[in-house]
């Protein structure tokens, strides 16, 4: 082949090749550019049954009212006014026992005969209120005298829950607030401030916060810890969801909308939040379709492109 032949040929191919190049850099320029700026290329779609296999809820954009709380940790504790101490009037033997601690007992029912140890006459020993044995010391047969041996019987159908209000937080408490009570991270009951003590305890500097709680059902038992979740401010917001809805993609907060082509993740902004709710100031609005639960799965699809280029699935 001639010399002169070769050379259009040769320069044919190297303009081929950097035009192709300059394409390709461009359309990756493009493409990091619509990456950065959060736009999407497709919309996943799933079918319902996909839906319920991922576990994932859609809901509709609502408004409620957001609880602000302080989270406390407190003890289930005995009213004192509650609690019986019950002794020996005279040192003496224990002849007969009649109660065993955990049994209930009523106001005048007979514990002990004691034989005293002067006289050699017996006297008996009777319960000054209704309730349950919560402690005792008396053995038939053993020498009885006060304080060593006693019942202590307690009236359970109301407890006292102490909450311990660290110094930052004892501004923001007061009576009457309301207070949900946990115990093992499960809401058990809910009541209200009753009393606030006005000094600090000198060894673990936290005030006391009591709250009286109804227990004719004995699910509260003394010196249990539980949780106190105090309202401090509630609030009704125009859009509020859970934040299980909330991802996070490429930086950003997001939440995933259904729209008439599938899911998307919008940009949200959030404003006040508990435990469980969140305020959105910007970005959903009453009405609209979204993922309460779940959206992960959508996050984890979009990330690795499963449901890119407008597919069904």
């Amino acid at each position: 082949m001639k010399k002169t032949t070769l050379i259009p040929i040769f320069l044919t191919a190297i303009l081929t090749f950097f035009f192709t190049r300059q394409y390709f850099m461009q359309g990756e320029e493009m493409h990091a550019e619509k990456h950065e700026e959060g736009e999407h290329e497709s919309i996943m779609i799933f079918s319902q049954e996909l839906l319920n296999e991922f576990g994932i809820v859609v809901e509709t954009v609502s408004g409620g009212v957001l609880e602000q709380t302080i989270e406390l940790p407190g003890e289930i504790q005995i009213d004192p006014d509650r609690l019986a101490h019950i002794t020996p009037r005279f040192v003496g033997v224990v002849k007969e026992v009649f109660k065993q601690m955990g049994e209930s007992v009523k106001k005048g029912d007979r514990l002990a005969i004691i034989e005293s140890n002067e006289s050699l006459t017996t006297y008996e020993l009777h319960s000054s209120m209704d309730g349950v044995i919560i402690d005792m010391h008396f053995t038939k047969g053993e020498t009885a005298q006060r304080p060593d041996h006693f019942f202590a019987v307690a009236d359970l159908s109301e407890v006292w829950v102490n909450l311990s209000v660290y110094q930052k937080f004892i501004s923001q408490i007061s009576l009457g607030q309301s207070v949900s009570i946990s115990v093992n991270s499960a809401i058990a009951q809910t009541g209200n401030i009753s009393y606030v003590s006005p000094t600090l305890d000198k060894h673990t500097r936290t005030a006391t916060a009591r709250i009286v709680l109804k227990n004719s059902d004995g699910k509260f038992r003394p010196g249990q810890f539980i949780t106190g979740n105090v309202v401090i401010n509630q609030g009704e917001y125009s859009v509020l969801i859970p934040k299980t809805a909330l991802e996070t993609v490429n930086g950003k907060t997001v939440v995933f909308v259904k729209n008439q082509n599938g899911f998307e993740p919008v940009t949200v902004k959030i404003g006040k939040e508990n435990h469980n709710s969140v305020e959105i100031i910007s970005g959903l609005e009453a009405g609209q379709k979204y993922v309460s639960k779940g959206g992960f799965v959508l996050k984890a699809q979009m990330a690795k492109g499963s449901f890119g280029g407008g597919h069904g699935h």
